[in-house]
């Protein structure tokens, strides 16, 4: 066993080997406090025949014995990955992806393990590091080390790998993944945060990613296996000659039409016939027509982007012969879906985004069950992506894991400024519809998801946009380029988007396929994001520059009231016996804090006002003089028992119950009917009297 140790930031991280999963082609334990991941490499020796993909695959498992926990469930052990580990999976793997070789398709799987969480150290950090000193000093080809920090700034001061505590107070929350040389992969939130601050900050945590990469490279030397060789296989050139010759005049004509529909049309006529021609020419024995048809498709795709990268660097022309900066054409309609809280159907170029905003009472919110603790989510945001929005055929499943990852990207990006449970409580949930899509849909449910909850009429802070950059480079030529087509993003070297307000940066996230960009580069990026973005704001506020007046009136609403903590056990009652009686009675949602807070959701006012007045009763608060709407509960020779809340009854004396004699209480009321009754008294015991025909009088009914 080996243990290699270095300082990020103010703590101790160490990564162990040898002692753990020693049959892994590669096997660490990276530990940092009492946190601990245990992260293993195996890859295949030899690709699949046939294969013409990386077959990556990554998997993040947080055991719940490492934090001390049984899991919940009939079966009592994990299952499914969370949304959190397939988070975490993906931030493992979007930055190791671009750092193998060009064609290797042996398949590789990667597999961190949490075994032990202190539930103040992220666990995912640890296993980016893990997943590349384990690629690192194992055998598989790999081209350099990689590490990732998790970047937070309180009072104005950078921080390193930040608690669970001070991220509560972080004015940011972003996980940073870098070489020696340049940073790979980006993604957080912010509040707000001014361009060049963000900056800043990602190359004050490269500093820091700068030791453990170079930790890394000194196991490496000291424990590391000697690589395999690899070498790519290319096709013979002969049938890379004749493709190109037969395709390049056609493709480019196709790659300048501008509808993405036809242009695939086009693209897909070139390639049967090219993969006809090709088949016909050179078939042989030691080559069939099935591998000459990939020859075809992998080199129709590979001169499409020396095509249309060729165009941006030399002509800085794009697909849709748009320049390197402008949007595309922006349409908004707010409110379209009659019975939805709030809705908008945002469309950006041939991408678009039905967005719904739900409003539900505080136990709608989403319990999530972590290492760290349990907690509530009352902002969710859920993106779905159908096979019809680009044209295809698909089976319907679940959500994928880019579903989720998107998702979450805007709920980043937008969680900062949705208002307080305190100020406004209630669950919000956006769905995020995608319809159609060529390049940033996740962007496009950003800009919807804040129209919408404005159109909700939700007391949001400051309308917020997201924009999708990408980057071509060759060589010393590098060009950003704005509002990235779906094309340009398959074809491009970076992937950066960038969400905020007129104020500053909310969310932010950036891939490359290259092995990582420069601080020039990414400056460019930024503020080029940022001009894109006002842009975006100033056609959405054309539509809703701020949130309605009043939301919609399918909404529930909520009313407020307060009782005493002492009292809130008697609202409550044995078993909830007394709130579920309230809500039985009424219809209503209600949620109690530990504060004494009554919230109260309906859509009805009648019964809101109902529910306050039963909850008034239990607290013992009856008040004199007031009518309650009650329940006969037992009739007596001398009048009537009337429940006016759960738990508290008051009696109607026979000669109260109308105007007139009333020779038997029979005559009147009946046991179970609802009648009206006013409080005339409430004497030194406790006990209350009530009169159903001054109630009928004062509400203008007659008895």
């Amino acid at each position: 066993m080996k243990v290699f140790e270095t300082t990020v930031g103010d703590k101790k991280v160490t990564i162990e080997t040898g002692r753990l999963a020693k049959q892994a082609a590669g096997s660490v334990v990276v530990r940092q406090g009492d946190s601990m991941v245990l992260t293993t490499v195996c890859f295949a020796k030899e690709a699949k025949e046939g294969q013409d993909f990386f077959p990556l695959t990554v998997e993040f498992n947080e055991k719940t014995y490492a934090a001390g926990k049984i899991p919940g469930g009939f079966f009592k052990r994990e299952g499914k990955l969370s949304e959190v580990e397939i988070l975490t999976s993906r931030l493992i793997d979007r930055p190791l992806r671009p750092l193998f070789p060009e064609g290797f398709m042996n398949e590789v799987q990667i597999i961190s393990t949490v075994i032990s969480a202190d539930k103040e150290n992220d666990t995912d950090t640890l296993g980016l590091i893990g997943a590349s000193a384990a690629l690192m000093i194992s055998d598989a080809p790999f081209k350099e080390a990689v590490a990732g920090v998790r970047l937070g700034r309180i009072d104005g001061k950078f921080v390193i790998n930040p608690t669970s505590l001070q991220l509560e107070k972080s004015e940011m929350n972003v996980l940073i993944a870098g070489t020696d040389s340049s940073i790979i992969m980006v993604e957080g939130d912010a509040d707000q945060a001014d361009e060049k601050d963000m900056l800043e900050g990602i190359f004050f945590a490269h500093k820091e990613i700068k030791n453990l990469v170079k930790l890394q490279n000194e196991m490496v030397k000291a424990v590391g296996k000697t690589k395999i060789e690899f070498t790519k296989v290319n096709p013979p050139a002969e049938i890379i000659d004749f493709i190109n010759a037969q395709a390049k005049g056609p493709l480019t004509d196709a790659l300048k039409v501008t509808d993405k529909i036809k242009r695939y049309t086009t693209k897909d006529e070139i390639k049967k016939k090219v993969k006809e021609a090709a088949v016909e020419k050179f078939t042989t024995e030691d080559l069939d027509s099935k591998s000459i048809s990939k020859i075809v498709a992998n080199q129709l795709e590979e001169l499409a982007s020396q095509i249309v990268r060729g165009e941006i660097i030399k002509n800085k022309k794009r697909i849709d012969g748009r320049n390197l900066t402008t949007v595309r054409p922006i349409t908004i309609e707010a409110g379209i879906l009659p019975r939805s809280h709030g809705s908008v159907l945002f469309t950006r170029g041939e991408t678009q985004a039905l967005v719904t905003c739900t409003l539900g009472a505080e136990d709608d919110s989403q319990t999530i069950d972590s290492l760290l603790g349990s907690y509530d989510r009352h902002f969710i945001l859920h993106y779905n992506f159908p096979p019809f929005s680009v044209g295809e055929v698909k089976r319907m499943g679940g959500p994928s894991r880019r579903d989720i990852g998107h998702g979450n990207l805007a709920h980043n990006g937008l969680s900062r400024l949705v208002p307080s449970g305190k100020s406004f409580p209630y669950t919000i949930r956006i769905v995020s519809d995608i319809l159609e899509s060529n390049g940033s849909s996740s962007m496009a449910s950003v800009c919807g998801a804040s129209l919408a909850m404005m159109d909700a009429g939700i007391p949001f802070v400051e309308p917020v946009a997201g924009i999708a950059m990408g980057l071509i480079a060759e060589g010393k030529d590098i060009e950003v380029l704005t509002d990235i087509l779906g094309d340009e993003d398959h074809l491009g070297d970076m992937d950066f988007k960038v969400i905020g307000t007129k104020k500053g940066i909310t969310g932010f996230q950036m891939d490359t396929k290259i092995s990582g960009i420069s601080a020039a580069v990414m400056e460019k990026a930024l503020m080029q994001a940022k001009d894109a973005r006002l842009h975006i704001l100033e056609k959405m506020n054309s539509v809703l520059s701020a949130p309605r007046p009043e939301m919609s009136k399918y909404a529930p609403k909520v009313k407020k009231m307060t009782v005493r903590q002492s009292k809130i056990k008697d609202v409550i009652g044995p078993g909830g016996k007394n709130i579920k009686a309230v809500i039985e009675a009424t219809g209503v949602k209600i949620d109690i804090n530990d504060d004494g807070v009554v919230n109260i959701f309906s859509t009805d006012p009648e019964m809101t006002n109902k529910a306050v007045e039963l909850i008034e009763a239990l607290t013992g608060e009856v008040e004199v003089g007031r009518v309650y709407d009650g329940t006969v509960r037992k009739l007596m020779d001398f009048g009537a028992f009337v429940n006016i809340a759960p738990g508290t009854d008051g009696l109607v004396h026979i000669s109260e119950l109308q105007d007139g004699r009333v020779n038997r209480v029979e005559d009147v009321l009946k046991e179970g009917d609802r009648c009206l009754v006013k409080v005339l008294e409430i004497d030194r015991q406790g006990r209350i009297r009530l009169s159903r025909k001054q109630a009928l009088a004062e509400k203008g009914l007659a008895s």
